[in-house]
């Protein structure tokens, strides 16, 4: 995160920082060309690379994980178009002082100079703060970037999104990591030391933030270590990064939609995973539990009855045994779902029945399979001419349930997977029965 206010035409070169400042700081890029990992944007056919070569740089919001190069990228973007930068933190940061920014850079413009003007963390200002952004994004006065880790369809308000381009970029991957690793080796004029195991330990660490991954090798190239550490020994030295978790924001919601799809695509390994990944996290157990007694129904439904019992059986089992025991049920659920046969017919006739409903209103049903509590009831027809289906040969009448005004309907078209294949043997059985007494 950056200073509260930071102004500086130019980020700084490595030999004018000072000399305690962080590696992570010494390491910034003084060029698109030395940004790692992000060649998406900054590679030849990257969208900052031909904003610069045309000359014309527009308002963009940076979209990505913590420690991926946003706060570098903004510098250098005002470095490439000559415009003067000024840095900002949206957690610490209100509305005076906002009309500062945009009183400077109102006065600036008019001496020729423009302004880019870097949003740490743009997200947290309010909608109202946020909308103060338009007139000067519109007028030229500033040029925005923004960078947030949080979805911007989410965060940041339309008008502002219509105004901005989105750029996402990646969480950096073990080579990226490792170019850093080679960078910072480089400027210290030291190897780390670790083994090569460790030091693919010390990369996994990271989880993607490459300035976590720096601050670790800081600690380290600071200590004296008479021999390279192995994994286990590194483990003890250095803590590893928490995953990126936000129990109501995208991690939260990605997580779950990619525990739903890999039990629907019948993946129980990577269901687990998933599973695994939220309550490591910190998820609450009952919400995921929640989600997989939705899945019974939705995804598997009838094909195989038991998943809804063991889902529930699974959310009773948590009640009483709490966590950590109690996960291991939310365990057993899940991977039963993920092995069980899939339908969502029943999913489908529900929609399917529940919109019919509302189109057809009011009708009544038919009268001879209305009760007939009364006696007025009895006279005008409640319940004459009802078939006991009981009292059927094969237990069953074939009589019309349907209101006289609409023609039946098929709502429930089970599939030929699991114990739906019986139900759709059975439903066979009885619609040949229906045709053959109506004939």
């Amino acid at each position: 995160m950056d200073d509260f206010f930071t102004t500086n035409d130019a980020p700084q070169r490595k030999d004018e920082l000072s000399a305690n400042a962080p590696l992570a700081e010494k390491l910034r890029p003084r060029n698109l060309d030395e940004v790692v990992g992000q060649d998406h944007l900054v590679g030849d056919d990257g969208a900052l690379k031909r904003m610069i070569v045309a000359g014309k740089l527009s308002s963009i919001i940076f979209w990505g994980p913590p420690g991926t190069g946003k706060t570098s990228l903004a510098r250098l973007l005002a470095n490439e178009t000559d415009l003067h930068f000024h840095s900002i933190s949206a957690v610490f940061s209100g509305v005076a002082d906002l009309k500062k920014v945009f009183a400077e850079a109102e006065q600036r413009q008019r001496t020729g100079k423009q302004t880019l003007l870097f949003v740490d963390e743009i997200h947290r200002f309010n909608r109202s703060q946020q909308d103060s952004f338009l007139p000067y994004v519109e007028k030229g006065t500033v040029i925005l970037v923004g960078a947030t880790t949080e979805n911007p369809s989410f965060e940041l308000n339309a008008a502002l999104l219509s105004r901005t381009q989105v750029l996402i970029l990646n969480r950096l991957d073990s080579t990226a990591l490792d170019e850093l690793l080679v960078k910072a080796e480089t400027m210290t004029g030291d190897r780390l030391p670790v083994t090569d195991s460790a030091r693919e330990a010390l990369i996994a660490s990271a989880d993607g933030d490459g300035r976590f991954l720096l601050n670790q090798a800081e600690t380290l190239f600071s200590l004296e270590i008479a021999e390279p550490l192995d994994s286990a020994a590194l483990a003890k030295l250095l803590h590893r990064r928490m995953a990126v978790y936000d129990k109501d924001r995208e991690g939260h919601y990605n997580l779950i939609s990619a525990l739903h799809k890999s039990m629907r695509g019948s993946d129980p390994q990577a269901s687990l995973y998933y599973l695994a990944r939220m309550l490591v996290a910190g998820e609450e157990p009952l919400y995921v539990l929640r989600r997989i007694v939705r899945f019974a129904s939705e995804d598997i439904g009838l094909a195989d009855p038991q998943a809804l019992v063991q889902a529930l059986a699974a959310k009773d089992a948590y009640d009483f045994l709490g966590s950590p025991e109690g996960e291991l049920a939310i365990a057993q659920a899940c991977l039963y779902c993920a092995t069980a046969p899939k339908s969502n017919a029943a999913y489908k006739a529900q929609k399917s029945a529940w919109k019919t409903a509302k189109q057809t209103g009011s009708l009544m049903p038919p009268q001879n399979i209305l009760n007939a509590p009364t006696k007025l009831m009895k006279e005008i027809g409640y319940g004459e001419g009802y078939s006991y289906d009981h009292e059927s040969d094969d237990g069953f009448s074939g009589d019309n349930y349907w209101p006289e005004e609409m023609k039946p309907e098929q709502f429930y078209k089970p599939v030929n997977r699991g114990f739906e294949h019986k139900i759709r043997e059975r439903l066979d059985y009885w619609e040949a029965l229906r045709s053959g007494r109506n004939n």
